[in-house]
């Protein structure tokens, strides 16, 4: 492989000690850092990419989000990656981390640049790698949607959105932050509407002024009510079922707020009446077994108001969900 230009990016913030005579590793054993000199650490191709996107300037809450990709990766040694239940290995996938997007002290729109510009190279020199993104507040999504399409400007995109919120609060007063980044993205026509579906709003915590712009946009927005009807599974298969008839491409995005606060007191805007941990699990398998699902982010996690870690490893959790439905395609 050649070498990824990346002076966007920083390296890992630090380097698990690796003992290369393990025979079952530890997830942090298994996910590869880049080599020091940016080099791939596989002789073939990398199969899944994980970056880090340490910005919570952008939050319209308080929040630590910056905290999550280092937090995320020292979680990785609570993990083995073997899945009990269905019985899937994951250690045949070539994961490789590639550290963070750099970010600027107090610009964000250059952090936001530079966050585009990262996933915009990312496709156009490792087309064939699933990029899986540590965030960071929730407008790290419309950047790198928008890098993505950069990169692929014929493709038609589509999202699926796993959250409490729309996050369609309008620009002129909000800018470009964490409850902006799906409108920015429809207003940007980087994604039409009707090709947003967003499972889990609930509750008392969006206004009626959004939903009516969902409305008129065409956001196909199911609430969690609507989902347990159905079952979220069947929810989440429609969603992507009708997704794959009108785009060539399926992004995934994952605001950790879409869990109930009880299941994840690590979150910026948690609130009760949310998602049940096995639910998202659940969804997280099926979206990572659908060949449509090229990219995926996981947002909105603050690890300074975790409690024991369970938001952490809950987020970690869901990403090798994601991925033992990703080993699943081959499979099929």
């Amino acid at each position: 492989m050649k070498t990824f230009p990346y002076p966007m990016l920083n390296p890992p913030p630090f380097r698990w000690h690796r003992d290369e005579k393990v025979t079952e590793p530890k997830v942090h054993e298994w996910i590869h850092p880049l080599n020091i000199d940016g080099t791939s650490p596989f002789a073939d191709d990398i199969d899944v990419a994980i970056l880090g996107v340490p910005l919570s300037r952008s939050s319209i809450s308080s929040s630590a989000a910056s905290e999550t990709p280092d937090a995320f990766r020292r979680a990785w040694r609570s993990f083995n990656p073997y899945h009990l239940e269905e019985e899937i290995d994951l250690t045949p996938l070539r994961v490789a981390d590639f550290g963070d997007v750099r970010q600027h002290v107090t610009d964000i729109s250059q952090c936001h640049s530079n966050i585009r510009e990262a996933m915009a190279s990312f496709r156009k020199h490792l087309p064939q790698t699933l990029p899986i993104t540590i965030g960071g507040d929730h407008s790290i999504t419309a950047m790198l949607v928008q890098g993505w399409k950069e990169a692929h400007p014929s493709e038609r995109i589509g999202l699926l959105q796993l959250d409490t919120h729309y996050d369609l609060r309008p620009l002129e007063e909000f800018g470009p932050a964490n409850g902006t980044p799906i409108r920015n993205l429809i207003e940007s026509g980087t994604l039409r509407g009707s090709d947003v579906w967003n499972i889990g709003l609930h509750g008392f915590f969006n206004s009626r002024s959004l939903k009516k712009y969902a409305d008129q946009v065409g956001v196909n927005g199911i609430t969690l009510k609507e989902a347990r009807k159905k079952g979220v599974p069947a929810t989440i298969r429609h969603a992507l079922s009708q997704l794959e008839k009108e785009v060539d491409t399926i992004y995934l995005t994952l605001d950790m707020d879409v869990l109930d606060l009880s299941s994840a007191p690590g979150t910026p805007a948690g609130m009760p009446g949310g998602m049940r941990t096995e639910e998202l699990l659940e969804a997280m398998l099926i979206a990572g077994n659908h060949p449509k699902v090229k990219a995926m982010d996981i947002v909105c996690l603050d690890p300074r108001k975790d409690v024991g870690s369970v938001t952490v490893f809950t987020a970690v959790y869901a990403m090798l969900n994601f991925l033992v439905g990703v080993i699943k395609r081959g499979a099929a």
